[in-house]
């Protein structure tokens, strides 16, 4: 395939992954969205696979990375990658630079490493709080932000060290120091970031994972790579951007960290607050649903852990047959991914347009007979409006104790990631079904089906 192909290829597959972005954005397009994604990063492949600078004896090697990638994972590999391509790309001999040329090329280097180091050490700390591995509480080191000012100046260093090396060897030490800052810097930002917080983090490190691809694309001179990264780097910035407002929070702070401690008042222990909680079975809530003429579901990360939106789709189809009004009313941050709550009921076919954002619901609790929470805690806390000392003090929340009965799904009485109890659980009106999601979702449905 010739250089021309490939540079009309590419605008095709950039193409593609725009109209995949725009796709993304609504329910009812997401579907199509994917399909442009995944027939643009084919075309990007094979373009790039059958071009003039791959010669056929590097397609084993090819083929064995892609198997491996896919393997230990999409995610994972594409941060590691972002830091050895800049170390390959530094250590190839096969292209020389001079002047300018040079100088640019090595800052595009030093940059890449830097973004990915920072984006791969922080993802798997990311990882580790969202899976339950680390703890969610944030580690406040004594003069963070001097650390963190004092790595900054020392990465900025040693860059100047490495432009000024004569050969490879010279400038490898900087960059290895280099490395090891931005992966220590990776660790302790995201660390220093709490519980409700980490969705922010995600989507935030999403967008480093784009503009480090964008900055290996300059390395490799592929127009491809940096169009996209460039993509994600920008798509991701803006989500975060929102998520930030939907939470009621500063980019800067979430960076700052520390939220579920420290800036309010400490949770309380569920014994403490007034009032007592109210057990709930299965059967008898299937007859609160059965009663019901309006029902608002809210989904969280507890319906994602027991992936319980099959049955959770399935109680909405039988009691839409029944006559009820079912609706689903949607955090921007429930789950611990952005849009976690949207990918699963879109998976489980749950109608598009019962499916709705929590500005456009929060208004009609109070005309609606049962809300039901399915393993959310922190989103539809009322302490974020009635506590001005609380961590969460001016989240925007789902007022479900507004319906006549709230029913909340959880395992325990066990406070939510940002380490704050729940008043809801006592109120008069909010009845507690204690189980697994899904195991207890399915009595439920077994005895409206009775």
């Amino acid at each position: 395939m010739s250089a021309n192909l490939v540079a009309v290829a590419y605008i095709g597959a950039t193409i593609l992954f725009i109209l995949s972005l725009g796709g993304l954005s609504n329910p009812e397009t997401s579907r199509r969205g994917n399909v442009y994604g995944i027939v643009g990063m084919t075309i990007a492949v094979l373009a790039t696979v059958l071009g003039p600078r791959v010669t056929p004896a590097a397609y084993p090697w090819i083929v064995g990375a892609l198997v491996a990638g896919g393997a230990v994972g999409l995610y994972a590999a594409r941060k590691v990658a972002a830091c050895l391509v800049g170390f390959a790309s530094y250590v190839d001999t096969s292209i020389a630079y001079t002047g300018a040329e040079k100088t640019i090329h090595e800052i595009e280097i030093y940059l890449g490493i830097a973004i990915g180091a920072v984006t791969f050490s922080g993802s798997v700390i990311a990882f580790g709080k969202l899976s339950g591995k680390i703890g969610g509480k944030p580690l406040l080191l004594p003069a963070r932000h001097w650390l963190n000012f004092a790595g900054l100046l020392v990465v900025i260093w040693f860059g100047a060290k490495f432009l000024q090396a004569h050969d490879v060897q010279a400038g490898m030490l900087p960059l290895i120091v280099m490395t090891a800052i931005a992966l220590a810097f990776g660790v302790h930002m995201v660390m220093a970031i709490g519980g409700a917080d980490m969705p922010v983090v995600v989507s935030m490190l999403n967008s480093y994972s784009g503009w480090a691809a964008a900055a290996t694309g300059f390395m490799l001179s592929n127009d491809l790579l940096i169009v996209t990264g460039a993509l994600v780097g920008s798509s991701g910035a803006i989500l975060s951007y929102i998520m930030c407002r939907a939470m009621n929070r500063k980019f800067l702070a979430v960076i700052a960290g520390g939220f579920g401690t420290g800036g309010g008042a400490p949770a309380v222990a569920g014994g403490e607050l007034a009032g007592e909680v109210t057990s709930i079975s299965a059967v008898e809530t299937a007859e609160m649903l059965r009663s019901a003429e309006n029902v608002i579901i809210v989904p969280g990360y507890g319906m994602a852990v027991a992936q319980a939106q099959h049955t959770v789709f399935e109680i909405t189809k039988l009691l839409r047959e029944k006559g009820v009004n079912v609706r689903f009313g949607i955090h921007p941050v429930a789950g611990r991914m952005p849009g976690h709550m949207n990918v699963l009921l879109a998976e489980a076919k749950v109608p598009y347009d019962i499916v709705l954002e929590m500005d456009e619901i929060n208004e009609d609790f109070p005309d609606t007979d049962v809300s039901m929470v399915i393993g959310a805690n922190d989103i539809v806390n009322p302490s974020a409006q009635d506590d001005p000392s609380s961590p969460i003090a001016g989240m925007p929340v789902l007022e479900v104790w507004k319906a006549k009965t709230s029913i909340v799904m959880k395992r325990s009485m066990a406070s939510g990631y940002a380490g704050v109890d729940n008043p809801l659980f006592y109120k008069d009106n909010n009845r507690m079904l204690f189980g697994d999601a899904k195991e207890m979702l399915g009595e439920v449905l077994t005895a409206l089906k009775g």
